[in-house]
């Protein structure tokens, strides 16, 4: 048996912030946590660019120090570390940290603190730049958070962060995005009045394609020297016309996305015999089968990474195959939860004679 939590997002009407209601332990959430940039289609080469990118606005010296907070296997450090910066890396994921380290990757398997900067300024010397990818949003409390990274910073070093945007999630109905490692769902407005706050300032924007959409944001102090692309105004002029600080906004969203709940279940209802499987066994899906109620129609799941065969899904413990499960066990119908990457997955597999379904951002029946 194992618990289950409410999954609701909410909106604040004073700032336009977005975000989850309930908080998991991160314990339970990281105690035992497998995955690794490594097994993300696509990470490899959107890191090397977002290293040669940063270094080059910046204009970062050879040794200056990069401190990445959730490094995980390290991959994004080891491209900062080409370019002739030093690297830090800070993953609670122990195993994690640990296999970074021996890569040439220093990596404390630790949370990310105050107690852990004073280690760091002890150590190392204060940051030039902290980068932070796809973590910032998982994190609980922001304020001790933000305020600890601010303290590890050096006059003029930069704070980056990068995660899922909350614009190409509505846009592109990215809402599988939405489950218990993630509390915030990040837009520009509130997070630069959050950093104003701090006196930090918002230099620097980039928009890019990775995890279904994500920006990218560059913040120096209010002293600091850097100053402010002029790609901020024009996103924030785009924000503000936007509505996401509109709770109609999201009612819009939810009805979009049970209009296509209910296409796809009268499609798997008409192959209620047929063998399903879903393809993906991630968040994403577990967020997907929970909410579209896919429960009933799947008969187990596969996926491409190894360290994921034998497992099962959480909470309904749907068993977890290889993709060799399609051929062996007569597979009529697959559903391809991991729907990002739908061409790539439908184009590895052209010996399989079944049919494919795309849940989102639209049905797709191939």
């Amino acid at each position: 048996p194992q618990e289950v939590f409410p999954l609701d997002l909410y909106l604040c009407n004073d700032c336009g912030f977005v975000q989850v209601g309930c908080v998991v332990d991160p314990e339970y959430i990281y105690g035992d946590y497998i995955y690794v940039t490594t097994s993300s289609s696509g990470l490899n080469a959107h890191f090397e660019d977002y290293a040669r990118d940063s270094v080059k606005m910046l204009q970062l010296e050879p040794e200056s120090l990069v401190v990445d907070i959730g490094s995980n296997d390290g991959t994004l450090l080891r491209y900062f570390k080409e370019y002739g910066c030093q690297v830090l890396g800070v993953e609670p994921a122990t195993q994690i940290a640990h296999a970074a380290t021996l890569v040439g990757i220093q990596t404390y398997a630790s949370y990310f603190n105050d107690m852990l900067v004073k280690r760091i300024l002890e150590d190392r010397g204060s940051a030039d730049v902290i980068t932070i990818n796809n973590t910032f949003a998982n994190v609980d409390r922001l304020d001790i958070f933000t305020d600890s990274m601010i303290d590890l910073l050096s006059p003029e070093g930069v704070i980056i962060i990068e995660s899922s945007y909350l614009g190409d999630m509505v846009s592109n109905m990215v809402f599988d995005f939405i489950y218990h490692e993630h509390y915030s769902y990040l837009s520009i407005l509130p997070l630069e009045k959050f950093f104003a706050v701090r006196n930090m300032k918002l230099i620097g924007l980039k928009h890019t394609a990775s995890k279904g959409g994500s920006m990218r944001y560059y913040f120096a102090r209010v002293s600091s020297r850097r100053p402010i692309g002029a790609e901020v105004a024009n996103w924030i002029e785009r924000e503000n016309k936007s509505g996401f600080n509109r709770l109609n906004t999201y009612r819009q969203f939810e009805e979009q996305i049970n209009g296509i709940k209910n296409e796809l279940i009268d499609e798997l209802r008409i192959h209620n015999d047929a063998t399903i499987v879903g393809y993906g066994a991630s968040a994403t899906s577990t967020t997907l089968i929970y909410h579209f109620g896919l429960q009933d129609y799947l008969n187990f799941l596969v996926d491409d990474n190894p360290a994921k065969i034998g497992t099962f899904s959480p909470g309904l413990h749907l068993p977890v195959k290889s993709r060799s499960a399609l051929y062996d066990e007569s597979v009529d119908i697959v559903l391809i939860l991991a729907w990002r990457y739908a061409q790539q997955i439908i184009s590895s597999h052209p010996e399989y004679k079944g049919r494919f379904i795309v849940p989102l951002p639209e049905v797709e029946i191939t």
